[in-house]
């Protein structure tokens, strides 16, 4: 029997060497993932997100915070809480932590669960990937619903390729391609479209597009499938097998989220 071998490359590259970069770019995304099992740590999470986190990245004058819960998240294994914070460059994104630190009314907000003890954690796992926008989508748009939140339904995609080069080429079919455009002609109010730079699932992007309900999401999916531009653009060979691992998360915003 073979034996699995893994190999692990460090590779270190400072922040501040990406900042000239940046100002030439879109934004960054943070999308973090509080995974929990039990109300109390869904309670505390979420308490510490309303009265700490979000008004101390405001007072970072990031804006635009969004924070979901997975759909059916009372019946579902993995209990989970999205947050999505855009930042305007990895030299923002770095000193988040540092300026928390620093914040008095965050450290006094959150207290509760800044100390929780190694018996009582307030998650299961954290998880958090960072994300480069697209370039022909550098920025977060926010969504123009109309229906209640409770209604509202976000759809946070991730689509994993076998390989960076064949990665590139879906990146690819996405911009140049007219994947883009095409979402916006069929009006899928898309929030942000992004490649990620460092998370759990790589090579992948991440996009989040928003509908009125369940039912107006499934309506702009069959026309996304049953479009002429997509029968045209899905059958050219140079797109073929870009996508190896489709996953959806299907979420519902917070009444405190910013969006």
């Amino acid at each position: 029997m073979l034996a699995k071998i893994t190999f692990v490359i460090l590779l270190i590259i400072p922040v501040s060497a990406f900042a000239e970069q940046d100002k030439k770019t879109g934004e960054f995304y943070q999308i973090t993932v509080y995974h929990f099992s039990t109300a109390e740590q869904q309670q505390l999470i979420e308490q510490y997100l309303k009265d700490a986190y979000l008004p101390a990245l405001h007072r970072q004058k990031i804006k635009n915070v969004g924070v979901f819960t997975l759909i059916a998240n009372d019946t579902a294994t993995d209990k989970s809480i999205y947050v999505i914070i855009p930042v305007k460059s990895l030299q923002q994104f770095g000193e988040i932590a540092t300026r928390l630190i620093a914040d008095n009314d965050y450290q006094a907000n959150g207290k509760s669960y800044l100390d929780a003890g190694y018996k009582t954690p307030p998650y299961s796992r954290l998880e958090n990937i960072l994300a480069q926008a697209f370039p022909l989508a550098p920025f977060l748009n926010l969504p123009t619903l109309t229906a209640p939140r409770s209604e509202r339904v976000y759809e946070l995609r991730s689509y994993e390729s076998a390989t960076e080069k064949i990665f590139a080429n879906k990146v690819k079919m996405f911009n140049e391609g007219g994947e883009i455009a095409l979402f916006k002609q069929l009006s899928f109010n898309a929030v942000f479209y992004s490649s990620v730079i460092a998370g759990c699932s790589m090579p992948n992007l991440m996009y989040m597009t928003s509908f009125e309900n369940m039912a107006d999401r499934d309506a702009h999916w069959k026309s996304f499938g049953s479009s002429p531009e997509w029968k045209t653009m899905s059958s050219l060979p140079e797109y073929q097998n870009n996508v190896s691992k489709n996953t959806s998360f299907f979420l519902r915003t917070t009444a405190y989220s910013d969006y």
